[in-house]
Formats: C-alpha cells, sequence, structure tokens
C-alpha cells in the first residue's frame, strides 16, 4: 500500500516535475479523490431530500378539516291524481230567479191546423201586473224589470289587413309612358361628365302611386358627376302606366336603368 502511494506521488511529480504546478491541473490532480467524496455525498442527500420531501411535508402540514354543509330535504305528500275513467262530479248552480214576475206570452204564429196546441193566453189585467216572457216564472216583490236592463253588445272589429304602402311586385308593373327611351330624351348631359368623359349606367328606384305619378325617387347606384341628380330629375318627371293587382292601381316601387353615354 505504501509503494502505491509513493509511487503515485512520483508520477505526479515526475509528470509537473517541469511544469508549473500553480497553474490548476496538479491541484485538481491531488484533490480529485475528496472531490469526488464530497460531490457522491451531495448527490445522494439530494436524492434522499426529494424523495422524502412529500412524506415530510404531509407529516408537518396542519390538517383542515372540511365542514360538508347538510341540505335539509322536506317531502310534502301529495294528494293522489285523478283515475282517468274516474267521472267527475259536475255541481249544478241553480239560475237565480227573474227579477221580476214573468207570465208566459209568445208572440202568435200562423201554423196548420193539426199543429195548432190549446194555450193560456194572459189577460189584460194580468199583463199589468206581471211582465210577458217565454216562461211563467215567479219573481221578486219590487224586483226590477229586465227589460229596463241594458245588455251590454261587444261589436268584434275585424282585423283588416294592412297593405304595404309601395308593393314590390305585383301582377302587372308600371311602365313609363313613353318607354325608357322617353326618360332617356328628358336626360340633360352635365356639362362636367362631358369633359371628365364620364360614361355608365345609373340605376333609379321610383315610387309610382296608383295614378301613375312619381312621387319619390332614390339613388340605387351612381356614376357621380352629375349624372346621378340629372337621371333622378329625369325620371321624376316621367309620367307612368299605374301598376295593378288584380285589376286594382296600386303604388308600387319600380327600379330602372338610365344609360349615360357619350356620342
Amino acid at each position: 500500500m505504501t509503494d502505491n502511494v509513493i509511487l503515485k506521488a512520483d508520477i505526479d511529480e515526475l509528470i509537473f516535475a517541469k511544469k508549473n504546478k500553480e497553474y490548476g491541473a496538479y491541484i485538481l490532480r491531488k484533490r480529485y479523490k475528496t472531490y469526488l467524496s464530497i460531490s457522491t455525498w451531495l448527490a445522494i442527500l439530494l436524492v434522499v431530500a426529494v424523495s422524502t420531501a412529500p412524506t415530510v411535508y404531509q407529516m408537518l402540514k396542519p390538517e383542515i378539516k372540511v365542514s360538508k354543509k347538510l341540505k335539509k330535504v322536506i317531502i310534502t305528500d301529495l294528494a293522489p291524481p285523478p283515475s282517468i275513467g274516474e267521472e267527475q262530479k259536475i255541481e249544478q248552480v241553480d239560475v237565480p230567479p227573474p227579477l221580476k214576475s214573468t207570465i208566459k206570452f209568445t208572440p202568435p204564429v200562423v201554423k196548420p191546423d193539426d199543429q195548432v196546441k190549446d194555450e193560456y193566453v194572459p189577460t189584460v189585467d194580468e199583463l199589468k201586473e206581471v211582465d210577458p216572457g217565454v216562461k211563467t216564472e215567479q219573481g221578486v216583490e219590487g224586483g226590477v224589470d229586465y227589460s229596463l236592463i241594458e245588455a251590454e253588445e261587444k261589436i268584434v272589429e275585424e282585423e283588416k289587413e294592412v297593405e304595404p304602402e309601395y308593393f314590390v311586385a305585383v301582377e302587372e308593373m308600371p311602365e313609363p309612358i313613353g318607354g325608357i327611351a322617353g326618360i332617356q330624351q328628358r336626360i340633360e348631359y352635365p356639362e362636367i361628365a362631358k369633359r371628365a368623359g364620364v360614361q355608365g349606367r345609373v340605376f333609379i328606384k321610383a315610387f309610382v302611386d296608383e295614378h301613375g305619378n312619381v312621387n319619390k325617387v332614390e339613388l340605387i347606384k351612381g356614376i357621380g358627376a352629375g349624372c346621378d341628380e340629372a337621371a333622378m330629375d329625369a325620371v321624376r318627371a316621367t309620367k307612368f302606366k299605374p301598376g295593378k293587382q288584380r285589376g286594382v292601381p296600386v303604388k308600387i316601387q319600380v327600379s330602372l336603368p338610365i344609360l349615360f353615354k357619350l356620342n
């Protein structure tokens, strides 16, 4: 054993005999076993700490008591449902007697002889004391005469179908008198559009009433440079053949394309 230590010491001394021992390699070789032992024990301690940490934490952690809330359930006894085949008793409501006594007296009706029945006809004196009615009933003394009571009549108004102010489509669509060509003739090509070379189609929506008059116009798509206003003025000044629905003139809205083209 001593020989090995001496031999190792001699080897280190031989290796670093003519070298700078302060450089670091010499010191590392001398302290290798010490560093290896320290690192081994540190690794063992780290593994033990990681593996035992959860157990230690559970031992040191204070116990938390979780209180459970209990719900109080009240059970109500329900009555048994009625049987499907069981007949329900309907209480009979007695009709109150008339406010004033009445005696049966109906207007005479002409019938064949074999259908005529002998019926009692009240006298004039009896009709002075009681009112005539469909049947004879005993009323209350000093009661009110039914004939003096005004019955409320409920008038049910039928809901009328509200027609739109302007239809979108009808059986006979309105047509401009003179056609689209008549509208084109009314157009005054704006000077600024001529100079700028503006051309294209302007789409106008016209609201035509039942008499064929244009009440309102709206711009759907324009090209600018004053052409939109010129197209709207031309459509507004046009007379239309009214549109019809089921043969009746109606109000309708119609879209018109107006062409602007330079010669």
